[in-house]
This record gives structure tokens, sequence and C-alpha cells, in this order.
């Protein structure tokens, strides 16, 4: 393991501003969930309503982040980012503050908050390639996957104590007021003018982005691995309500995590000197989720194999974005993420209902053997994707990236 590639990271411009700014700026929209579902519930009274509130804002943040992260490519994400930023912290200042009276305003004012969500997430994956090369990229990749694996376990957790220690609307304030000063900074740390110029080559229609004999394969992976993931965390949750403690949930949770932080961490650091397909990643992570199939019945030996399989989630996410990134012209990067947090969204939704629907007819452990259905539908259409080759830095500084 060879960890120069973190030092050399460190040591390029730009790159830990931008890292770090970009998950500051992420951490209170993730935040958000929570206290916008019990401030929804104190004031309809049900856990339904609730439900109704957090999907339409889905709903919003799916439909807009395409529009947004489009726009960026071709005006710059600087004023775009800022922008919305400032308009979803405005948006949800107003979801905290409307009276409890007028509950059946929350769907709607939720959704238009939605819309507003920054494309942080797209707009930071579209800076790697133009700010890192070769090895490097490999890592910072991995380092982005990691530390969002993080951000999905310390976001949530932050809503719930302000909720516990203070009240929804307090929490919804914090994410308003946190986000309008880190979204402002990470929309500093843009490149102005990198994002569109006279040379660069021609900007591919929505069409011509999505229907590509790579990039569709990619993010018909990325739409089934997500919602794998969905699948996985309900199972989760089944198999805690089936053992009558909730905290297994949590833990069962965590533990994957922590796995998947560590394999990151590892992935960036190896010396990629071989070809790497990312669909061996992805057939390697389907085999340990097939180990999960068995293991159900023990909460000690499944949190040993969701270990196992945490431990290929973040490298394989790096893989995914690294293969998307490298095959999609510069012109359209933040686009294609932003359909790729959409599709995300979808996938999630689509995976978490139908998840419940197999669980609660077939049992806890379907949950699994569904992720690893779809694991295996990811593998295959994955074969044709042309592999990450190692590139050397010299070479890399001095020639373009293909498309």
């Amino acid at each position: 393991m060879d960890l120069s590639a973190y030092r050399d990271l460190w040591k390029t411009r730009g790159v830990m501003a931008l890292l770090a700014s970009a998950l500051i700026a992420r951490l209170p929209v993730l935040a958000t969930m929570v206290p916008l579902a019990f401030l929804a519930k104190d004031a309809s009274g049900n856990f339904g309503w609730a439900g109704v509130v957090a999907g339409a804002y889905s709903v919003g943040t799916a439909v807009a982040s395409v529009v947004w992260s489009r726009m960026a490519d071709r005006r710059g994400a600087r004023k775009v980012v800022i922008g919305t930023g400032m308009a979803w912290a405005a948006m949800m200042a107003v979801v905290a503050l409307l009276p409890y009276s007028w509950y059946r305003a929350l769907p709607l004012a939720a959704a238009l908050a939605g819309v507003f969500v920054a494309p942080v997430t797209s707009a930071l994956r579209a800076n790697w390639p133009r700010l890192v090369h070769g090895s490097r990229l490999r890592a910072v990749y991995s380092l982005d996957a990691t530390a969002q694996e993080l951000l999905f376990v310390i976001g949530p957790m932050s809503g719930a104590v302000i909720v516990s220690f203070a009240s929804p609307r307090a929490g919804l304030l914090a994410c308003a007021v946190t986000a309008a000063a880190s979204i402002w900074w990470f929309g500093m740390n843009q490149q102005p003018g990198t994002f569109h110029d006279g040379n660069a080559e021609p900007r591919p229609t929505a069409r011509e982005l999505l229907f590509h004999p790579h990039r569709t394969a990619l993010l018909f992976a990325w739409a089934c691995l997500v919602m794998g993931f969905a699948a996985m965390s309900l199972g989760m949750v089944a198999v805690a309500d089936h053992h009558g403690n909730r905290l297994i949930a949590g833990v069962l949770e965590m533990v994957a995590a922590i796995g998947s932080v560590t394999g990151g961490v590892v992935n960036g650091a190896l010396p990629g000197r071989r070809n790497s397909y990312v669909w061996r990643r992805m057939l390697g992570l389907t085999v340990l989720v097939v180990g999960c199939v068995f293991v159900t019945s023990s909460v000690v030996a499944l949190a040993i194999m969701m270990f196992a399989a945490g431990c290929l989630i973040a490298p394989t996410i790096a893989a995914v974005y690294e293969r998307i990134g490298e095959l999609t012209p510069r012109s359209a990067h933040t686009e294609i993420f932003g359909w790729t947090q959409s599709g995300g969204m979808v996938g999630a939704a689509v995976g978490s209902a139908v998840a419940g629907a197999v669980v609660e007819a077939f049992g806890v452990r379907y949950a699994w053997v569904l992720t690893a259905v779809l694991g295996v539908l990811a593998t295959l259409s994955l074969l044709r994707v042309p592999p990450h080759r190692p590139v050397d830095m010299s070479a890399a500084d001095g020639a373009a990236v293909a498309a």
C-alpha cells in the first residue's frame, strides 16, 4: 500500500479546499431529512404526512438536479452553486417558520426547497479531472466516495441531535444557516472559465449524453447499485425488527459504513499499475452480498459479512465515478454527474419499495437476494466498459485526457 497518492493530493493546489468545502456544504443538506420529517409529524400528528413531505422534497431534488448541472456546464458552476444554495437556505427557513396550522402546505414548500438543492456533488466530481491526473485521480475519487459514506452517517445523526436537544424548527434553521455559508465557500472555490470556452469540444445533447454504449451501461449499473443499497438498508431494518431490537439496524449500518471507509482508504492507496475493470469490483461486491444471504439469522455473522461487503462499496462507487468522468466530454461533466445523482435518487426510491414487498412476501434474507440480483445485472452491463488504464504522470500532465 502506497500513501504517496494521498500526499500528492494534499500538495496539489485547490484539492483539499475543494473537498473540505464540498463536504461541509453537503452536510446540512443531508442533515435536513430528520428535522424535516419530525416537523411534518409534529405539525400533522402522524408519520404518514412526514413521508409525503419527505417524498415531495426528494422528487423536487431529482427533477431539478439535472437542470442545475446542465446550467453549471453552460454558465459556470460558481454562479449556479451559490445562487441555488442561497435559494435553498431561504426556502428551508420558510419551511421551518411555517405555522403548524399550515401543515398542508408543507409538501409544496418542501418540493420547492428540493428544487433548489445546489449541485454540489456533481460540480465537485466534474472538477477532479481538471485538477488531478493519473494515479491521483483514482485516489481522489476513492477519497470522495469514502467521505460520502461518512456524510451519510454524520449528516442524519447531527440532524437528530439538534432535534433531540432543541426542536425540528431549530434543526432546519441551523441547516439553512450552515448551508448558506458553506455553499458560498464551495462556490468560491470553483474555477471560473474552465467550464466553457471556444476551444472546447462540442457539447453533447442530453440524448447523446445518455444514449452512449459505455455511459448508458454505467448509469444503469449505478441505478442498480443504489437500488441494492436501499434494499440492504431495508433488510437491516427488517433484521432488527425480527430480533426485537431496533438498535441492531443502526449497528449494521455503522459496520457497513466502517467497512466502506476502510476499503476506500486502502483503494486510494493502491499503486494502480494494472488495468482496472469496474465490472470486477461490482462482481466482488455481489459475491460478498450473496454471503450475507446465508447469515441473516445471526446478527454477529451478518455484521461480519456486512463489514466485508462494505469494504468494496467505496471502491466500487469510486470506479463508477472515475469511468463516468473519463468517458464523458469535459463540457458535460457536471451534467452527467447530475444525471447520476437523479438516477440514484430514483433507484433508492424504487429499491426501497421493491425490497419492502419482497421482504413481506418471502422473508428477511430476500432483501440481500434482491441486492445480489441487481449486482449481477450491474456486472453484466459493465462487461464491455473499457478499463481504467494506468497513465504516466509526466505524459498525463502534458496530454489531454481522451473522452
